[in-house]
């Protein structure tokens, strides 16, 4: 289950032990330190003291694509209300009419049968808002949803209740690389755990021999849960993506190139806005 943070998201464990202060900050004598090999740092004096600093430009001339398209998804995503009311069915629907063959977690007993399973599937809305969830819907699943979604429509239905597109906040985080804040990266890594959990309890797998009791939203009182659940994660995500918007506007403000630009050659004019620190922390904010 939280195996699914680092083979779907295409991170590993190393990255989230390589702790970055993003851009802005002097790490005084890190060019002693192992990190002075790292990718996106260069040694820089400010006002005498001499360490490495996270290279902006660095950052943004290898992921600036895709740190523009992130930004593009988050702002859109925090612009709207959170619509509850899903209730987890995405796993569900990648369920629906399928074999015992066809599970898609195959590891995984399920807690209703495969006829079960299906009853509450066509009894329910599907209204999946999430692309990556909905394009593993099987085959007769999918028209049951109430919008049929796409890749480039992405930007246009994600909502800040869905719990993937939360769970995506560190993914977009992590896509910054060294600009992103270690704080801020830890912080979208424990939400989704947390999201994680409640997106396979409230699944038709039986997670019992992890410790974990179902969600049953194909009860009233299962989806209750589910959407209180969402209520909160719509002002925890809300505080993530504002954190993760001032972090992409500071590592563009940090860039001594234009975003758009080639990147990467200039350096001049990058020390006005590089304060210096002494110690950095690794603790996580509170999110």
């Amino acid at each position: 289950m939280v195996d699914f943070l680092f083979t779907y998201y295409k991170t590993s464990v190393a990255t989230m032990r390589r702790w970055h202060p993003g851009p802005g900050l002097l790490l005084e004598n890190a060019h002693h330190t192992e990190r002075r090999r790292w990718r996106h740092y260069r040694r820089e004096t400010v006002q005498g003291r001499t360490g490495l600093v996270v290279d902006a430009d660095s950052v943004l001339d290898r992921c600036g694509a895709r740190i523009r398209r992130a930004r593009a998804i988050v702002e859109a995503t925090a612009s709207r209300p959170g619509h509850t009311g899903c209730f987890g069915l995405h796993e569900w629907a990648m369920l629906y009419r399928t074999s015992p063959e066809e599970v898609r977690h195959r590891g995984l007993p399920l807690r209703l049968t495969h006829d079960q399973i299906d009853e509450v599937v066509r009894g329910s809305r599907l209204r999946c808002t999430h692309f990556d969830a909905f394009r593993f819907f099987t085959d007769p699943a999918a028209p049951l949803n109430q919008t049929r979604l796409t890749r480039d429509d992405q930007v246009r239905h994600e909502q800040p209740a869905c719990l993937h597109a939360g769970m995506d906040v560190y993914s977009w985080v992590t896509k910054m690389e060294a600009g992103a804040p270690g704080a801020l990266l830890l912080d979208s890594l424990r939400a989704a755990f947390d999201a994680r959990e409640v997106d396979m309890r409230s699944s038709p797998y039986d997670l019992s021999r992890w410790g974990l009791d179902p969600l049953p939203v194909e009860t009233a009182e299962g989806r209750a849960e589910f959407v209180a659940f969402q209520r909160h994660w719509v002002r925890r995500t809300g505080r993530l993506r504002e954190r993760f918007l001032g972090a992409v506007d500071q590592l563009e403000t940090c860039a001594s190139t234009d975003v758009g630009g080639a990147g990467g050659a200039g350096q001049t004019g990058t020390a006005a806005n590089v304060r210096s620190a002494t110690s950095a922390t690794t603790r996580p904010n509170s999110s």
